[in-house]
């Protein structure tokens, strides 16, 4: 049984959303043990309590669940099978959650390298950006065994709103694609919708206003439309992350013979923000991009 005070928790990467994710952990009354390849970014979390653990293996030893929410598919294959990686030295009943978003085939890959020393994988990206992070309000979509998945509810009820099993092993990644498709060309419309408005001469707050609340509406739109107009791009979720996600999508959509042009023409776009030196920026600096096409100068005042 998952419980808070008896079951322990560790945590591998503590960026953007992982911090607040297994503070939240911590703040539900769990023990954690965390480890991050830059100390700092973890000295909020032992500030709350948690230990710091020196490796991927190091928090194997001292954890019953362990988490892990890295930035890339090679940083998950690090951290769980490569060499000093955790799954190696698993034991029997023991959960891993990775809740990066990654392949849905190393999702696969993770849950059988688990199965053969006896523990439990389950693959668990989120949506919600750091807003959602930081007030417990994602969306957990989640692929694994029910059993396991469900003896971790109050785990994810401490971290998101909505926590969903999907199916077996990769499950929850491939929704986690299913969300990035709908984000990638969603943001497209923002973005020109606030050009055109710009350009128009409009109050933007105003014109966000009216258009916020009809059909237009959108969690983008009323999340990062301020901060487009505002000039502040800093990260809730990375360009070049959003770039893998894309990635991801596109070969997922190739191997399954589809074709998804409007994924394309978004990822070729987003492709052109990370030239421009944008790629450690929030996904809303799409607006940057497509100012510059039209020569317009779009402000930026920071956070």
């Amino acid at each position: 049984m998952i419980k808070a005070g008896v079951t322990r928790v560790g945590w591998i990467g503590t960026g953007v959303m992982g911090r607040s994710m297994c503070g939240h952990l911590i703040d539900r009354g769990f023990s954690a043990v965390v480890h991050t390849r830059t100390r700092s970014k973890a000295e909020g979390l032992l500030a709350k309590g948690a230990v710091w653990s020196d490796s991927p293996r190091a928090v194997v030893a001292a954890a019953d669940v362990v988490f892990t929410i890295v930035g890339f598919p090679e940083d998950v294959r690090a951290c769980l099978l490569g060499d000093g990686g955790a799954i190696g030295v698993a034991r029997a009943g023991q959960i891993f959650v990775d809740m990066s978003t990654s392949s849905p085939a190393l999702a696969r890959e993770i849950d059988a390298a688990a199965r053969a020393r006896g523990a439990h994988a389950v693959d668990a990206p989120v949506s919600g950006g750091d807003i959602g992070a930081r007030e417990a309000r994602l969306s957990i979509m989640i692929g694994g065994e029910a059993q396991v998945i469900d003896s971790l509810t109050p785990m994810w009820e401490a971290m998101g709103k909505t926590f969903l099993r999907q199916g077996d092993a990769g499950a929850g990644q491939h929704t986690k694609m299913v969300n990035q498709i709908l984000i990638a060309t969603g943001m497209i419309g923002v973005c020109e919708a606030l050009l055109y408005g710009h350009q128009a001469g409009l109050d933007l707050e105003r014109m966000l206003q009216s258009v916020a609340s009809g059909a237009a509406g959108s969690w983008s739109l009323s999340n990062y439309g301020p901060r487009i107009i505002a000039g502040n791009f800093e990260p809730g979720f990375f360009v070049e992350h959003f770039l893998k996600d894309m990635k991801i999508a596109l070969d997922e959509a190739g191997r399954m013979g589809l074709s998804l042009p409007g994924l394309a023409l978004a990822e070729q776009l987003y492709r052109s923000v990370a030239a421009n030196g944008w790629g450690k920026k929030g996904t809303h600096s799409l607006q940057l991009a497509l100012a510059r096409l039209s020569a317009v100068d779009w402000p930026t005042r920071g956070p």
